[in-house]
C-alpha cells in the first residue's frame, strides 16, 4: 500500500504542476468549451493555474518526507475534494459543463477517497516491527 500511496502521490503532484503551468500559460485556450470566455476568465483562469501549479508542488514536497506525512495527505485530499464540491455545485446551479469537465469531476470525487484510506500507508510501515 505505501508504494501505491507513494506512486499516487507524485503522480497527483506532477498532474498538477502541468495543469497548472498549461492553464498559466495558455490561458482559455486551455478550457474546453472556453467559447465565450473573455479577458476577465481568461485572467482568472491564469491566476487559478498558478494556484494549481503550487497545490501540486505542495504534493511533490509531501512526497518527498519519509515517511509520507499522513495529516499533509488528507488535508491535500480534503482541498481536491472541496474543488469537487464546487464542480458539484456549478453543476446544480448551471447544469451539465463540457463533456470533459465531467470526466474531471469523476476522478475529483473518487481519487480523495483513495488518499484518505491510503494516507497513513507509509507511517504504518515506519512503527511496524520488523
Amino acid at each position: 500500500m505505501a508504494r501505491v500511496l507513494r506512486g499516487l502521490v507524485w503522480a497527483m503532484g506532477i498532474a498538477c504542476v502541468v495543469i497548472g503551468l498549461v492553464h498559466v500559460l495558455l490561458g482559455n485556450a486551455s478550457i474546453p468549451g472556453e467559447g465565450s470566455a473573455d479577458a476577465t476568465i481568461d485572467s482568472l483562469g491564469r491566476f487559478f493555474g498558478a494556484i494549481f501549479a503550487g497545490y501540486g508542488l505542495a504534493w511533490l514536497w509531501v512526497v518527498r518526507q519519509t515517511p509520507i506525512p499522513a495529516n499533509a495527505v488528507r488535508w491535500l485530499a480534503g482541498v481536491f475534494l472541496l474543488g469537487a464540491a464546487g464542480r458539484l455545485l456549478s453543476l446544480a446551479v448551471h447544469g451539465w459543463p463540457q463533456g470533459f469537465q465531467v470526466v474531471l469531476s469523476v476522478i475529483e470525487l473518487v481519487l480523495p477517497p483513495v488518499f484518505f484510506w491510503l494516507a497513513d500507508a507509509e507511517e504504518r510501515l515506519a512503527v511496524a516491527p520488523a
